[in-house]
């Protein structure tokens, strides 16, 4: 009987220890491979008609092969040492064992694929989306996949990403199979999972096959470098543009044509920074952009002339993306966008033919979309279909990097630089808190373009001015930063003070409440809104270099403390504050009525962002609140570039990029810029600033980054303290003394 592939590759809902499937002790063979220095892998291949089982391909890897393994192993090999780049592994054959002295060692059972490790006295951090806590530690999870995971109102969908940080060195990444990871002990347990049959059927499961296990170990002390190498086996983030980093707003249900236009133009009215518009489509609210969900026609009622609208918009600077919710029940997706279509097969089944779907409403001038659904796809297809709303755009419009909004997920959609949000959450204080350690973990787990619905999908009583401003704080720090959920007029930021929440949507789906009359005429909340905004704005110089980071090295944008300071275990340990990228340290606050938040700064000197009070860090302090302030500290060191504010990311502003300065240590930076949409960046044409602090001698020191270009000249307003000069960078080496 051959393989099942679909059986073997699928992640199941359930997971243990599969009785009937016992593989011989004496029939299997091991892999040993290199991958880097500080990465092995190790592959057991249970036998199955005298041949071992081969490892398949999911698309997560982003090779297949990292060239002849330097060992092979079987039932009859002697125990030994097995050097792999700079780690020693120690071979024993009874039990199954490979270890790295002194950091990790993993048991095979060969009798049930399974595996076992030490979880050791440091937090475990990563393992993707959602999940019960920041220090993995505890437990067991079955690593189900979608809306139905692990109490999705406060914590979010689940997108397990079989990836666990050990923080004391060392990272696991099981490639295959999917199964069950058990952390409750100083013992950890990998189990396969158990096959199931499809919801709804009578038929019994299908027949549990033998599956190989494929297993990367890395290890190394400094964090950067396991980060490092977790996209040296799944891939680098893709750039995406830099619009898809501006502030995005999305509707439900929507009135008339005139309501569609109207809100975009009291943006500009108001002057409240935004990029985009989000349509949902109807069927999850009752008169969306289209006709019902799944299909590409247009709704008359509110988009009669779809074309005309969208060339409005643009002519406003909006971008346009569009909800498209994937047919339920279909469990698999195959293919790219470039393959035959055939008509014998579902469309929505091929990334071919579903991409024909899209492709008039894309001609009309649609930037995006908000690809929904698709909770019953195994794995793999949940990465093709990641795929292909990345090269499904690129056929029609090849130099123009695509934007698409995920639900689902799969290790190695960084590789098609996918955005993923945290799902139908909840309007309450514990979802705002467990969103935080939500962010940073899903953010270590090689998912870097990530957020949530501000202000939560699903209307509690809780839902008030002040919720909404605390998660619109949140919200201005996370990649993704989008405002959405029903009573959706109250994500809209001047939403608050008009007695307005919009339309009642009737459904049995979590219906929520209504906030009281009294919450509808908040004042307070615009002008916070529009703070939060202008700041996000203005940091867009220093947010779009960290995203371009992420390209090169694979580091997150959010960040646990434990990447900048993995000696100091009271940093590693804290999961309700992270870092933006290398220098801003971000507290949000979430409890209700706060007017103090306790955080932790670890050791050096800070400044508090609004005051500009020097703190020295290696404590705990207690920072004074009021509902306007977020609490944002910046390191000593760093040159903090912050723009001019902007209605959108592409306005010409004829004003100069303010470096900040923080005295107190020494410090470095790259600025990076491109034209943010095309693709000519690959080709050279960017420009990248390499900027140095001498702080002993108060100077600043800039140059071109090497391969690179200066596509504009830049006016620089310098800062330090009370000290500023204005200076013109035009490519050559600049030294500028405060």
């Amino acid at each position: 009987m051959p393989l099942n592939r679909r059986d073997l590759l699928k992640t199941a809902s359930a997971a243990a220890l599969i009785p009937n499937l016992k593989a011989a002790a004496d029939e299997f063979a091991i892999e040993v491979s290199t991958v880097s220095p500080k990465t092995v892998r190790i592959t057991f291949h249970p036998f199955k008609d005298g041949q071992p089982v081969p490892v398949l391909d999911d698309g997560s890897l982003v090779r297949q092969s990292w060239g002849q393994p330097i060992a092979k192993l079987g039932p009859k090999s002697a125990a030994r040492t097995i050097k792999s780049g700079d780690l020693r592994l120690q071979f024993k054959p009874d039990p199954l064992t490979f270890a790295v002295e002194g950091v990790q060692q993993l048991k095979i059972d060969p009798a049930t694929g399974g595996l076992t490790f030490l979880t050791g006295d440091a937090p475990l951090l990563g393992f993707g989306e959602g999940g019960p806590q920041f220090d993995r530690r505890g437990d067991n999870d079955p690593m189900r996949s979608g809306q139905g995971g692990y109490r999705l109102g406060t914590n979010g969908g689940r997108v397990p990403i079989p990836w666990l940080i050990g923080t004391s060195g060392w990272a696991i990444f099981i490639h295959q199979p999917a199964g069950a990871w058990d952390l409750s002990g100083p013992e950890a347990k990998f189990t396969r999972a158990v096959p199931v049959a499809p919801r709804g059927s009578t038929a019994p499961p299908p027949r549990a096959e033998p599956a190989a296990l494929d297993i990367f170990l890395s290890v190394a002390k400094e964090p950067a470098t396991l980060i490092r190498e977790y996209t040296r086996i799944t891939g680098l983030p893709e750039l995406p543009a830099l619009w898809t980093f501006g502030y995005q707003q999305s509707h439900r249900t929507l009135a008339s044509r005139e309501e569609v236009l109207d809100e975009a133009k009291t943006f500009r009215e108001k002057k409240l920074p935004c990029d985009t518009l989000i349509y949902l489509g109807t069927g999850f609210c009752p008169s969306g952009w289209n006709t019902d969900n799944g299909k590409f026609d247009f709704n008359q009622k509110v988009f009669p002339d779809p074309k005309a609208m969208f060339d409005q918009l643009h002519s406003e600077h909006f971008k346009v993306v569009l909800h498209v919710a994937y047919p339920t029940g279909i469990r698999e997706m195959r293919g790219t966008v470039k393959d035959p279509c055939d008509p014998a097969v579902r469309a929505e089944r091929q990334p071919s033919c579903y991409w024909k779907m899209h492709e008039p409403d894309f001609a009309l001038g649609v930037d995006g979309w908000w690809p929904d659904e698709g909770d019953a796809l195994d794995g793999p297809s949940r990465l093709v279909r990641n795929r292909m709303y990345w090269e499904g755009p690129q056929l029609d419009r090849p130099n123009e990097r695509p934007f698409a909004l995920h639900r689902n997920a799969y290790p190695g959609m960084q590789r098609y630089a996918s955005f993923l949000w945290s799902g139908d959450v909840s309007s309450l204080w514990e979802t705002l808190k467990q969103h935080v350690p939500n962010a940073v973990n899903t953010s270590l787990s090689g998912i870097p373009y990530w957020g949530t619905d501000i202000g939560g999908f699903v209307p509690t009583k809780e839902l008030t001015g002040e919720l909404y401003v605390r998660w619109f704080q949140f919200g201005a720090f996370n990649p993704l930063f989008r405002s959405h959920g029903r009573s959706w007029k109250l994500r809209l930021p001047w939403g608050w003070n008009t007695g307005d929440p919009g339309p009642v949507e009737i459904q049995g789906y979590r219906q929520g409440t209504t906030p009281p009359e009294s919450e509808l005429h908040n004042a307070q909340v615009e002008p916070i809104c529009r703070k939060y905004l202008d700041l996000r704005y203005r940091m867009l110089p220093y947010l779009y270099s960290a995203v371009r980071e992420g390209t090169v090295t694979g580091m997150p944008i959010i960040r646990a403390l434990w990447l900048h300071y993995p000696d100091d275990p009271v940093a590693v340990a804290r999961g309700d504050e992270f870092l933006w990228g290398r220098d801003i340290l971000v507290a949000p606050v979430f409890e209700q009525g706060a007017t103090e938040r306790k955080l932790y700064l670890p050791k050096g000197t800070w400044y508090d962002y609004w005051t500009s009070e020097k703190i020295e860090g290696g404590r705990e302090i207690t920072k004074k609140v009021d509902l306007e302030i977020m609490p944002v500290y910046v390191r000593a060191g760093a040159i903090l570039p912050l723009g001019p504010v902007k209605q959108y990311t592409g306005e010409k502003l004829d004003e100069p990029l303010t470096l900040a300065i923080h005295p107190g240590a020494n410090g470095s930076f790259l600025l990076y810029q491109d034209d943010g949409e095309s693709f000519r960046y690959r080709q050279g044409e960017w420009t990248g600033i390499q900027m140095d602090w001498n702080d002993a001698r108060q100077t600043l020191s800039l140059r071109l980054a090497p391969n690179s270009k200066l596509l504009s000249k830049q006016k620089l307003l310098i800062k330090v303290g009370d000290k500023q000069k204005q200076e013109i960078f035009e490519g050559r080496p600049l030294s500028i003394r405060l």
